[in-house]
């Protein structure tokens, strides 16, 4: 049978039902799985086998949705977590420790720069954030002997920038590291990254992939495309035998799938970000719904962008499907179907323009979610990047007056009467 296209993967991928089996995939809320003598069960907590005996490290409900995503976005295997936080902890501290460093793009989620430059120096892991503006030369000039990753978005949380993939994936590889990206934004449906040379895909599921606000997740996916071996002084916690499983040796005994293997058979078993059966089923039910959702996310937010560009009470926009976007050419290039349903603006005023404009709002709400069915918005300087200083803000590229829309699968009409009557609000 010829390869999928993304829509049947979204309904059916992941879960293969056999005769008589339920159609949907099942929730198995068990912590325990029985098995009828001692070898067998060692076997598996020797890795020998494939099977379940604790819902910490696997479980089938959870297997059957990551085996979906993984699908989706092309790679060879993929492991979900309890948040897209412990997602890009993972993603990371699965390849560097005490001693490592990596380079990210300074345009991404103000959780994930907290995580890289504020909590992960105090594991001893160092990061340098560049600008993905700055040049070759610029960026390769922020590598050391000890870097082990870049890191970037495909679409920055908030600021809608979009990452240059293949460029920042040559610059990795050219110095033997793997390029791990966030696709939260894009979701496989508008953009798969590993096809541009990324290695590694992390997401926050909590967003598209959920739609609906139910569940918080995430999930890692395993390109199985860079060689482990042939950096293996970068790399001994794959390239080296494991003393906590007599002696294995990742990258020997699974081959392109070791990162992942290590994944679980390591980091979720010994920090435990274990996504609930319940919550993955719940996933799953956004997933079946992803592609008919995202082409309608992208439609209202172009059409919101225009709307709020078009005003004169309006500062400025940032939506890469603009013409005039500076990132519109990487947009065409990478996400040729859409962007996403987040755009960034700003209101001539100051920060209690913003305030008023706001509150004034009636259909969209203000929460710290982003990228669900229903629209929202908030102000990052106030709200979840107000952990980061100005210097910070500003290096991340957040403005003061900045404000996510995240716009939902609502009436357009609905959405722009209702901007329209807080833009009123504001004189």
């Amino acid at each position: 049978m010829k390869q999928q296209s993304i829509d049947t993967i979204c309904v059916q991928g992941g879960w293969q039902p056999g005769n008589g089996e339920p159609r949907q995939v099942p929730i198995i809320q068990s912590t325990t799985f029985k098995y009828e003598n001692t070898d067998e069960m060692a076997r598996l907590f020797d890795l020998e086998k494939e099977g379940y005996f604790y819902t910490r490290l696997q479980n089938p409900t959870s297997d059957a949705v990551a085996a979906k995503i993984a699908a989706l976005e092309g790679g060879v295997a993929a492991m979900l977590t309890s948040s897209g936080q412990a997602a890009n902890f993972y993603a990371v501290f699965n390849i560097c420790e005490a001693g490592s460093h990596i380079i990210s793009s300074n345009e991404i989620y103000g959780g994930t720069y907290n995580l890289f430059g504020v909590t992960l120096p105090k594991l001893g892991i160092e990061c340098t954030f560049v600008s993905p503006d700055a040049t070759d030369e610029e960026i390769l000039a922020a590598v050391r002997p000890n870097t082990r990753a870049f890191f970037g978005e495909t679409i920055s949380n908030p600021g809608c920038r979009v990452l240059d993939i293949e460029r920042f994936a040559r610059l990795a590889h050219s110095v033997g590291v793997p390029l791990i990206v966030d696709n939260t934004f894009a979701t496989p449906v508008n953009c798969r990254p590993l096809e541009w040379g990324a290695d590694i895909i992390t997401h926050s599921t909590t967003k598209y992939m959920d739609g609906h606000a139910t569940q918080v997740g995430g999930v890692i996916v395993d390109g199985g495309i860079f060689d482990w071996e042939a950096n293996a002084d970068k790399y001994p916690g794959l390239t080296r035998p494991d003393a906590s499983y007599h002696g294995l040796t990742y990258t020997k005994t699974f081959g392109k799938c070791a990162y992942a293997v290590k994944l679980t058979a390591q980091l979720m078993r010994d920090l435990g970000s274990t996504p609930s059966p319940q919550n993955s089923f719940l996933l799953n039910l956004g997933l079946e719904t992803l592609h008919l959702r995202m082409p309608r996310h992208c439609e209202n937010a172009l059409a919101v962008a225009r709307f709020l560009q078009a005003d004169e009470r309006v500062a400025w926009v940032s939506f890469p499907g603009l013409e005039d976007n500076r990132d519109h050419a990487l947009a065409v290039r990478y996400l040729p179907n859409g962007s996403c349903g987040v755009l960034c603006f700003g209101l001539k005023g100051d920060r209690d323009t913003a305030v008023r404009f706001m509150d004034s709002l009636k259909l969209i709400s203000i929460a710290t979610h982003v990228a669900d069915a229903r629209s929202c918005v908030l102000h990052p300087a106030s709200h979840t990047h107000r952990q980061l200083s100005e210097e910070q803000l500003r290096d991340a590229g957040i403005a003061p007056d900045l404000i996510r829309l995240s716009v939902g699968i609502e009436g357009i009409d609905d959405i722009l009467t209702d901007l329209r009557q807080a833009l009123d609000a504001i004189g």
